[in-house]
């Protein structure tokens, strides 16, 4: 059997007259973006790098950055693309991926290409495995939200060969970034199936909605920390979204009463619950019913247990491991993911990352569900809750909330408060609130949970 890259390109050629990706409005067929992955492959090659060589693109999900991800694997590199929101992380990146060259994507008219110093570490014995073998690999960094980012070094070949049993495909809009296994996954999903990529120059609520009215997009790829944002916003009642299919969320936990609200005002798109790690990839899932958020989690060489309400997977077409952390599999190949979640029969619930799980006397409470409260409340743009240490109660639960319209702190706490203890248990009521202009979610759309530990 041909590899999966050879067949990929195959695909490709299938389809030169097909639209493949919208780029600031214009269209680009699957002939011009195989001319344009033909000509960094030129570029590669003209930089002396060939394969097994590892070479970082920097330029999120344009279309160059997408040629230049495309051309490094087909030419058996190791590609490791990087966010330019975070250019702060780019030393450790590239050194801990030994990077011998950074492509700069992010300006379509000036491609920079420049050789990076070599480093002075060993080669790592997992990149050494993939050179031997001439395969083609990507790293992907975890967000390093809870420790130093994790280097998750793929075979290509496993993750492309997810895509070769053909789909339905949708016309689909980019909002997962090619720096995350989501992106990754949008990015061979809609090219495998012969659709079309659009990127939006905007990720807020009115420029992704505008996307979708403008360039008649059926499939939306995002979290629940954006759908929560489209609910607010009324943007349902000011957009034309007639064309939408399908909406699939994950990363994070979705409240019930979230997602049936926006079943409700959208009846004619099909919700679907996602689930995928850096480690795992995407995996295989199915809704109970499209306003459910139970769902069953598995398909072809994929298992799952849970133990003690943590849910653990084993799967052969996983990560091949960590580039500067230990393996994270235990010696039968089990992955512990640390969601906890409920158990129905053949379906799961996903409640939440277990970390971020706050214990107040021995209740647990899970941010989401608080944060939806909040958002309900009114004059509420954004809303993170996290535990935070007590000498009592072991945690209480405190909430970071951004206000769509000004109002005095005080007075707005007091409501907030009030209209929690309506809703929720005691103990999963804030007993603090503090108010701030910051952006509460990350670039990738997840919600910002932290806890500083202190006393309160």
């Amino acid at each position: 059997m041909p590899s999966s890259l050879s067949w990929f390109r195959r695909s490709l050629e299938r389809q030169r007259t097909k639209p493949a990706a919208v780029w600031h409005d214009a269209e680009l067929s699957y002939g011009e973006l195989l001319d344009r992955v033909d000509g960094w492959r030129q570029r590669l090659a003209d930089r002396g790098l060939t394969a097994g060589d590892v070479c970082a693109i920097v330029g999120d999900d344009s279309i160059d950055a997408c040629a230049a991800l495309l051309a490094a694997l087909l030419d058996e590199m190791i590609a490791v693309p990087l966010c330019s929101l975070s250019p702060e992380r780019y030393p450790f990146c590239l050194e801990t991926a030994q990077a011998q060259a950074v492509v700069d994507c992010r300006d379509s008219a000036i491609h920079g290409l420049q050789r990076t110093a070599r480093s002075a570490a060993a080669p790592h014995p997992l990149v050494d495995s993939l050179r031997s073998q001439r395969a083609a690999g990507l790293v992907l960094f975890s967000s390093g939200s809870s420790g130093e980012p994790k280097a998750v070094l793929w075979d290509a070949e496993r993750l492309i060969a997810r895509h070769r049993e053909v789909r339905r495909a949708y016309r689909t809009l980019v909002f997962l970034r090619l720096d995350h296994i989501g992106g990754i996954n949008t990015l061979f999903h809609v090219l495998c199936g012969g659709e079309a990529l659009v990127v939006s120059q905007s990720r807020d609520v009115d420029g992704v909605c505008r996307a979708i009215e403008r360039h008649r997009i059926e499939l939306l790829p995002t979290t629940p920390t954006f759908l929560k944002m489209l609910l607010l916003s009324g943007a349902v009642e000011r957009f034309d979204l007639a064309s939408l299919r399908k909406i699939t969320y994950g990363t994070e936990a979705i409240h019930p009463g979230v997602l049936e609200a926006l079943a409700a005002a959208l009846p004619g798109v099909d919700f679907k619950q996602t689930y995928g790690l850096s480690e795992l990839g995407i995996l295989a899932t199915q809704s109970r019913q499209r306003d459910s958020v139970w769902l069953k989690l598995g398909g072809e060489g994929v298992e799952t247990r849970v133990v003690e309400g943590q849910l653990w997977i084993r799967t052969a077409s996983a990560m091949l491991g960590y580039l500067n952390h230990p393996s994270p599999f235990d010696a039968d190949g089990w992955f512990n993911t640390r969601d906890a979640v409920e158990i129905e029969g053949e379906y799961m619930r996903i409640l939440g990352r277990t970390s971020e799980i706050i214990n107040v006397a021995g209740e647990k409470v899970y941010p989401a569900e608080v944060e939806d409260v909040l958002l309900a409340a009114g004059n509420v743009r954004e809303a993170a809750v996290c535990g935070r240490s007590n000498p009592i109660t072991g945690q209480v639960v405190t909430a970071r909330v951004s206000l769509v319209d000004p109002e005095p702190q005080h007075a707005a706490q007091r409501r907030l408060i009030a209209f929690c203890r309506g809703k929720l248990a005691p103990f999963q009521v804030p007993i603090l609130i503090e108010f701030t202009s910051e952006c509460l979610h990350t670039e990738r759309g997840k919600t910002v949970r932290r806890s500083d530990g202190m006393a309160a």
